[in-house]
């Protein structure tokens, strides 16, 4: 989710798509709340691990 983010970020900042951008960031900012929940051990969606 946050390489996707990255990607979208990207796209929308060279071609100018403001709605790229937008859900660059928001895919970006869920992708590190997920990774960040995972990595102090909470259960992410019923599972250990979100990957």
């Amino acid at each position: 989710m946050i390489v996707l983010g990255v990607i979208l970020l990207i796209i929308g900042f060279v071609t100018g798509l403001s709605f790229l951008w937008t859900i660059g960031v928001v895919l970006l900012v869920i992708g590190a709340v997920l990774w960040i929940a995972g990595a102090l051990g909470h259960a992410v969606g019923g599972r250990r691990h979100y990957y």
